[in-house]
């Protein structure tokens, strides 16, 4: 019953690691939009009601510590979306070799002790 558990394991595992492998570009942060004011007199982001400039995208992160962000243009936001999705992806797959590898290691700890 061990034996047949630890294979099942294995090919999770390995079916982990193909996902992983064809995930494509990553990028982690968020995505946001932003409109601003400027400090132009009479300009049309300060009339009632507000037209503000925008919209602006931003991807905003966090990596080892140090916070980052950086402008996107329109056009790449398609590509962007896709990337942060995949990171994503990537984190929730990793978690689930680490799950699995945990129980996998257990079983064959357990299987030397008897």
């Amino acid at each position: 019953m061990e034996n047949r558990r630890e294979k099942a394991l294995e090919r999770q595992i390995e079916k982990v690691k193909r996902d992983l492998a064809k995930l494509g570009d990553l990028r982690p942060g968020s995505l946001s939009t932003q409109y601003n004011v400027c400090g132009t007199p009479g300009c049309r982001c300060k009339a009632s009601p507000p037209e503000k400039h925008g919209p602006y995208y931003q991807v905003s992160y966090t990596r080892k510590g140090k916070s980052s962000s950086k402008f996107v243009k329109k056009k790449d936001l398609p590509a962007i979306r896709k990337q942060l999705k995949n990171y994503e992806r990537m984190k929730l797959l990793i978690d689930r070799w680490i799950e699995l590898g945990t129980e996998l290691s257990n079983l064959r700890l357990a299987k030397e002790t008897i």
